[in-house]
């Protein structure tokens, strides 16, 4: 059901996005500061709702639709805002447009496989991928204003970031790959034979 506090957390990740845009649009310290919070806390959920859902036996088909959703808007949302505003700086919109496309293509195969009543399970690679990824937002939502803020001015919280974007930019590219081959092994293996295909 809906109701359940999983799919509720699920939920809260998608309502929290206009939050995260508009504290981001503010360009303000404390807003930035904010706009990480929020997105921390955003992330944590997404550890959480499936943990709660497996230990309570909440698991159900709409919870396992919104997981996917929450996350990709969310990620999405956060790298078009920062984009859109300038803060993807030292060449992050590159792997920003890396991340974007990867994610379009996995959801695309996700698609076509469930009508095949097949799934492509998450790998160790792509967990580490996405603590990456999610790191990297973390800190480019914050961003340098956040250091001066913390009385840290020296602290590089832009530069790391980036450079963590980087770094999820790679290991998408790489998981994306793996995706991509278990995808159209899938695919080839459900295409019906031809006759021709059939004789010896």
């Amino acid at each position: 059901m809906i109701t359940d506090l999983p799919n509720l957390l699920t939920l809260s990740r998608i309502v929290a996005i206009p939050v995260l845009v508009a504290l981001v649009a503010i360009n303000r310290p404390g807003a930035a500061a904010a706009a990480c919070l929020l997105f921390i806390v955003a992330a944590v959920t997404d550890y959480f709702d499936g943990h709660l859902a497996r230990s309570r036996k909440q698991q159900s088909d709409l919870g396992r639709m919104l997981d996917p959703i929450a996350d990709k808007l969310l990620v999405g949302a956060s790298l078009m805002v920062l984009a859109g505003l300038g803060k993807l700086t030292f060449g992050a919109l590159w792997p920003a447009i890396v991340i974007l496309c990867r994610e379009i293509l996995v959801s695309g195969l996700r698609e076509y496989l469930a009508g095949t009543r097949i799934s492509l399970p998450v790998t160790r690679l792509a967990k580490w991928k996405t603590g990456f990824q999610m790191t990297a937002i973390g800190f480019l939502l914050a961003g340098d204003s956040t250091g001066v803020l913390l009385g840290m001015p020296w602290l590089p919280v832009s530069l790391v970031g980036s450079v963590m974007l980087w770094i999820a930019a790679v290991l998408t590219l790489m998981t994306g790959w793996d995706y991509l081959v278990a995808g159209l092994r899938h695919v080839e293996q459900a295409t019906p034979k031809t006759a021709a295909d059939l004789i010896p």
